[in-house]
């Protein structure tokens, strides 16, 4: 069991848990994922890691309340335990592995979109600790949407807001914030890295086309096992399949089909909509 050390509401539907679970904390690196089963029954629910502390053992993961397994999820409360914990899996940020002095060469862009923020924390923080300078776009419907944005200012080299309705920072989609770093801004970049839904990292990446920009994308493919076994999390890159567990999570953005993806994660719409309504179900019988 893994016990809930701190728990708190980000932003409507949105939670941040703090899980007591050292072992994955211990190998734990930036990108990498966990699955997570809330009790002997529960669905197994990949969730990308947004926070990693080594020495108190905690592994931080942010949820949005949208099925029956995250709305049980988040219904837990500090000191609750969560029945499974895997993890760490998948591969970590290619740039982990690179040589340190040439990283601190290199300029990033980081976009994050809704939860999608979350996880790009802990990538933005470990550069940050190696001294190499990062920017991020931060992108939300409403102001009120926004969050991790306090965290992101003290490892940012510069930090951007953009929001649908222009209640906070720029106004306007993430995508033409980028093109308003670039064109207006004369900011040079030599890699994005985006991460939030699909259809925001699909056009993230044909934006960032336009200017041979290397783009890469962490996919956040319907899973079932997360080691390789089952094929559930299958993506085409480059006319290839890879699986988003062992081979990923993260790609190269402008290899992914992501029309297919998007088609492949709306695959089970229906027996989400039972499970959902099953779970809101009250039983008005006495």
């Amino acid at each position: 069991m893994f016990k809930i050390v701190e728990k708190s509401l980000l932003a409507e539907n949105i939670y941040k848990l703090r899980i007591e679970a050292p072992r994955v904390a211990q190998s734990a690196l930036p990108g990498q994922f966990v699955i997570v089963r809330v009790d002997e029954q529960g669905e197994r629910v990949p969730l990308t890691i947004a926070d990693f502390d080594k020495e108190d053992g905690t592994v931080t993961i942010v949820i949005q309340t949208i099925g029956a397994s995250t709305k049980k999820l988040c219904a837990l409360n500090e000191g609750d335990s969560i029945a499974d914990f895997a993890g760490p899996l998948g591969n970590p940020s290619e740039f982990v592995h690179m040589d340190k002095e040439e990283l601190k060469n290199r300029r990033y862009l980081f976009v994050a979109g809704g939860v999608g923020t979350a996880p790009v924390y802990p990538q933005v923080k470990w550069l940050w600790e190696q001294g190499v300078k990062a920017d991020v776009i931060i992108g939300a419907k409403t102001a009120s949407m926004l969050i991790y944005t306090e965290e992101m200012e003290k490892v940012a080299d510069n930090l951007y807001i953009a929001t649908d309705d222009g209640s906070a920072g720029f106004k306007g989609m993430v995508t033409a914030k980028i093109k308003d770093l670039i064109d207006n801004e004369g900011k040079h970049y030599d890699e994005c890295v985006a991460i939030g839904p699909m259809i925001m990292m699909k056009f993230v990446t044909l934006t960032t086309r336009e200017y041979q920009l290397p783009t890469t994308v962490s996919l956040n493919a319907l899973m079932v096992d997360g080691t390789g076994m089952c094929g559930a999390c299958r993506v085409s890159v480059g006319g290839k399949t890879f699986f988003t567990c062992v081979d990923g999570p993260e790609f190269d953005g402008h290899q992914v089909d992501f029309d297919e993806a998007m088609r492949r994660q709306a695959m089970y719409k229906t027996q989400e909509g039972v499970a959902n309504e099953k779970h809101n179900h009250k039983c008005n019988c006495f």
